[in-house]
């Protein structure tokens, strides 16, 4: 099993709290479009002869490419690697780009799945954002890809921003109950550096997030979603049984992935690597059949702090059969560090005999992971 990223990097507005390496000129975007193909043909030696069961279009936003870029690319991929017959292929989408022709095209070349960026129903907190859609256009985007068969749509939801209060955001969960989408992702706004939230807030133009609102308004979220049936299988993400990413759900589990395109990562399982993040620089060093990377190799420490993170993240939880094939030391580090959580209420052993961290505290899961790093190996003699 393995999964393939692609990341197309141009947005036709900059949305205020995103950091995601991208571009508002397309002035480029056939020379990069060329150059991801070129990639593509590269490294068809990467996964190793893997199945590709999942293919991710990401971004910047996929869905303001044409169709017929988004139809190359795939086909491309599909022509040098062992793609499954029943591979997930997923295209994140914003609202203004989910039309008629668009998504024929998108079905026609293999899309099954939509990843559709709403991010909310107020047009005050739209505009304030600087998305390029409002309310009206996620509600007959969501119900536009539903009659032409997209039954495997997730749609992205923001939580604890300025001007978000209670009633609005459970009415934001609520509609896309009512409308049956099947997986919901939900993140609370951060502000990251050079960002134009980042500004806005240095230059006292708008407030920083309220981690009290955000806690609370995530609470909500996971009591509205338990109470209809769907299933938390990570921290930000939710989703009726059996409709889970599975795309994502690889990247939690460690299974092999390969990113094409500027600013994309790659994962082997012992090394990781990850392309720059320049247009420009990535389109001339494909015209050159070079592809501009950086690697390192991963040592037991660092796999073993990246499964404790990704494990407390995720429902399926720490692995200890993965983490005592890393060596004796981190087995015995985990059970030492993770016995308080366990005796304090806060970590059970799941179903799958893992270590797994309560839903109640999901929310705090970063902070209680970096309790569970390792900072150095044991010195062997």
């Amino acid at each position: 099993m393995a999964g393939i990223y692609v990341h197309i990097p141009f947005c036709r507005k900059a949305c205020h709290y995103c950091n995601f390496h991208f571009s508002t000129s397309f002035q480029h975007k056939d020379e990069l479009v060329d150059a991801l193909l070129r990639e593509i043909e590269l490294r068809t030696q990467y996964l190793k002869g893997h199945r590709v069961d999942t293919i991710y279009f990401g971004g910047g936003t996929p869905s303001a490419l044409p169709h017929t870029d988004i139809t190359q690319i795939l086909e491309r991929i599909q022509s040098k690697f062992r793609v499954t017959d029943d591979a997930e292929i997923t295209l994140e989408a914003n609202p203004e780009d989910i039309h008629t022709e668009n998504l024929e095209a998108w079905k026609q070349a293999g899309i099954n799945r939509l990843s559709i960026g709403v991010q909310a129903f107020q047009n005050d907190l739209l505009e304030k954002w600087n998305r390029n859609h409002d309310a009206q256009k996620s509600i007959d985007g969501l119900h536009l890809a539903q009659q032409h068969n997209f039954f495997n749509i997730s749609a992205d939801l923001i939580y604890g921003g300025e001007g978000l209060s209670d009633e609005e955001w459970i009415s934001n969960i609520q509609t896309l109950i009512g409308l049956k989408i099947p997986h919901i992702s939900a993140y609370a706004l951060t502000v990251e550096p050079g960002t134009v939230l980042a500004h806005q807030i240095q230059k006292g133009r708008t407030h920083a997030p309220d981690d009290e609102q955000s806690n609370r308004q995530y609470e909500i979220l996971q009591k509205k979603l338990y109470a209809n049936v769907y299933m938390q299988y990570e921290i930000s993400n939710f989703s009726l049984p059996g409709m889970e990413s599975k795309h994502n759900m690889s990247y939690w589990q460690g299974i092999p992935y390969l990113g094409i395109g500027p600013a994309a990562h790659s994962f082997n399982g012992a090394s990781r690597q990850w392309n720059v993040a320049n247009n420009i620089k990535y389109t001339h060093a494909l015209r050159n059949d070079v592809i501009p990377f950086e690697m390192e190799e991963l040592t037991s420490l660092q796999r073993y702090n990246e499964h404790v993170m990704t494990g407390l993240r995720t429902a399926r939880g720490i692995e200890s059969e993965a983490v005592k094939g890393l060596g004796d030391e981190f087995i015995i580090n985990l059970g030492s560090s993770i016995t308080p959580l366990v005796n304090q209420g806060k970590v059970f052993i799941n179903q799958y005999g893992n270590y797994a961290l309560k839903p109640e505290y999901y929310f705090f899961a970063d902070g209680i992971a970096s309790d569970l790093f390792m900072e150095t190996e044991t010195k062997k003699n």
